[in-house]
C-alpha cells in the first residue's frame, strides 16, 4: 500500500512525546545534560564528525540560526550521548525520491530521547540536500535528541509545508556516507534491516 507524502513525512520525522522526564539542574550520571543545555555564544562555530559503521560524515553547525537546538546537539555530542545509537529510519517520498535518514534515539525505536525537551525557536534557513535538522512531534517544544539529514532538494517542499524542524547546519564532508546509509535495505516501516550505528561523535571548533 502506498501512503500520501504527508503521511510518510509524519512517520519519518515525528517522535513520541513520552521521552521527557522531570527537570533537574544537574547532569545525568553519564555527564550528559538532564535539561535544556545553556545556549552557546552565537559567535561560536563547531563541526561534529559522526563516525558510523559505514564511514564518517561531518556537519558544520549554524549556531546563529538555531542557538538553542545547536547548543543542545553540541552538548549531547560532547558527552558521547550518540555513541552506539542507530539510524532507525530511512524514508523515501511516495515517488521514490530519497527523503531523510533519521537517528539520535538511544532506544532505537523512534520514540526515545535525552529525557528532556528543548524550547522551540524560529526556523531559519532552507531545507535542502545535506541539511541536518531536529526531528519532533506536532506538539510545541518537543525536540530532544533525534535528528535527520535531508537526502534530496525535493524534500524542501513537504518540509517547508510544516517548517517546524530546527535547522542545525549541513553536511560539509562525507555526504557519500549519508547516501550509503540511505541506500540500505529497509522494511515497510522505513526501518533498515541491518541498522547502521553511530560509533562516536567528535566536536571540533571551526575557525571564525
Amino acid at each position: 500500500m502506498r501512503f500520501p507524502v504527508a503521511f510518510a513525512i509524519a512517520a519519518a520525522l515525528t517522535v513520541s512525546a513520552c521521552s521527557a522526564s522531570s527537570a533537574s539542574s544537574s547532569p545525568n550520571a553519564n555527564g550528559c545534560p538532564s535539561t535544556q543545555p545553556p545556549t552557546l555564544n552565537t559567535s561560536a562555530s563547531n563541526d561534529i564528525a559522526f563516525e558510523t559503521t559505514l564511514g564518517t560524515f561531518v556537519v558544520r553547525l549554524a549556531v546563529k540560526s538555531s542557538p538553542i537546538a545547536v547548543s543542545n546537539i553540541t552538548a549531547l555530542a560532547s558527552c558521547n550521548f550518540y555513541d552506539n545509537v542507530i539510524f532507525h529510519r530511512i524514508a523515501y517520498m511516495e515517488n521514490g525520491t530519497p527523503f531523510v535518514i533519521q537517528g539520535g534515539d538511544p532506544t532505537g525505536t523512534g520514540s526515545g530521547g535525552p529525557g528532556y525537551f528543548i524550547k522551540d525557536e524560529p526556523v531559519i534557513g532552507e531545507y535542502r540536500r545535506g541539511v541536518i535538522a531536529m526531528a519532533r512531534s506536532s506538539q510545541p517544544d518537543s525536540q530532544g535528541s533525534q535528528f535527520f539529514v535531508v537526502l534530496d532538494d525535493a524534500a524542501a517542499v513537504p518540509l517547508e509545508s510544516a517548517r517546524t524542524y530546527a535547522i542545525l547546519g549541513e553536511v560539509v564532508s562525507g555526504m557519500d556516507v549519508v547516501d550509503a546509509i540511505a541506500a540500505l535495505e529497509r522494511n515497510g516501516q522505513d526501518r533498515p534491516i541491518d541498522p547502521p550505528k553511530i560509533i562516536s561523535t567528535t566536536v571540533t571548533p571551526t575557525a571564525p
